[in-house]
């Protein structure tokens, strides 16, 4: 007998393929705008000159200021250059940081966004927004942040470095983790995730030691799952996983797709005793009886890193972390109770595999 579930889609138009960036001016245009700024990191900002270029009178200009954890005082200084620039709405060219950007200033002003991902983070596809300030980071899900079209262009993810490549795969795939056993879980994000995880693991372990770029098929069956762990996020719920990671995040400036890498085995392996069924689909979906072990093992053979310690997270930081995490209430499976809390962290900053 299946369950009882509420199902609910979000509104968003997805474009996927490969060279499917040359098809933003026309989505600009579906939307009705007439310039948009251009938002990229530091790191990306020739690709954005790029293509502003393409985009010529559309492009309003380009903002390269996105930074990791979507800094406050970062989407002011955006939000300023909107404004002055004229523009009507946003294109987000790369990963989290800069599509989270693009969801903070919309959050702000409701304008239009079109994202460009250039990574497996998935942020493109949920409602959720996440923001730091002092130290502190904190989200809100509300439909204004969700981007109104999506262009996923497998020929952007060709040469995304390895470490990239499978730390914020894993990262996707935590989405997906997720939402099998979250509040808002339903058959339908079951089989997305169940989906998802294994296209995403499958492409990581074709691409390989080496020539991550040498195959067009794995990098279009890793980003088709980035896409599924990505709807599952947005339409679904997370839990223990993503509330430390943000905690993380924010408290010690980690980096976000490494600190995912490092905390999806061990919160999986704390909720594990209490999701039963939603551990036979992980282990269907990794083709491993050991579905924390396997996310694991998958970070170490490709040697990424697997510890707290090794993104530079202090040891004296572990109770921090859980005082801060249990200071709002929030759903997880398996109650959340400072010790075993902190028996995860401690896994988690040492780099011990999962049982």
């Amino acid at each position: 007998m299946t369950a009882p579930f509420t199902y609910t889609a979000n509104p968003s138009r997805v474009i996927f393929g490969s060279g499917t960036l040359a098809r933003v001016g026309e989505e600009i245009e579906r939307l009705g705008l007439d310039r948009v700024m251009i938002l990229t990191t530091p790191y990306q900002a020739e690709e954005g000159q790029r293509l502003a270029a393409q985009l010529g009178d559309r492009a309003a200009g380009v903002f390269g200021e996105a930074a990791m954890h979507t800094p406050v005082d970062v989407t002011e200084r955006a939000l300023a250059e909107f404004e002055r620039s004229g523009a009507a709405g946003i294109v987000s060219l790369g990963g989290g940081s800069t599509i989270g950007l693009g969801k903070a200033i919309a959050l702000r002003n409701d304008a239009p966004q079109l994202a460009v991902p250039t990574t497996y983070a998935g942020s493109e596809m949920t409602p959720i927004v996440g923001q730091t300030e002092n130290e502190r980071k904190t989200t809100q899900r509300t439909p204004k942040v969700l981007p109104e079209t999506v262009v996923y262009d497998v020929d952007l993810t060709l040469h995304l470095p390895r470490e990239m490549t499978v730390t914020s795969g894993i990262n996707a795939i935590a989405h997906a983790v997720e939402a099998i056993y979250a509040e808002g879980a339903n058959p339908v994000l079951g089989l997305m995730a169940e989906e998802g995880i294994g296209a995403l693991m499958s492409a990581i372990g074709r691409l390989g030691e080496e020539g991550m770029g040498a195959d067009p098929e794995a990098r279009s069956d890793a980003l088709y799952g980035a896409w599924l762990c990505a709807v599952c996020l947005g339409q679904g719920g997370v839990a223990l996983h993503h509330k430390l990671c943000h905690v993380l995040g924010g408290t010690f400036d980690l980096p976000h797709a490494q600190t995912h890498t490092v905390i999806l085995p061990h919160a999986l392996a704390y909720n594990a005793p209490a999701v039963p069924d939603a551990m036979e689909q992980l282990k269907r979906a990794t083709g491993s009886a050991s579905p924390a072990a396997a996310f694991y093992d998958l970070a170490a053979d490709a040697g990424v890193p697997t510890s707290l310690r090794e993104l530079g997270m202090p040891e004296d930081g572990i109770d921090q972390a859980v005082e801060i995490a249990l200071e709002n209430p929030y759903y997880n499976p398996r109650p959340l109770e400072p010790e075993p809390m902190r028996d995860l962290l401690a896994a988690a900053w040492a780099g011990e595999r999962p049982a």
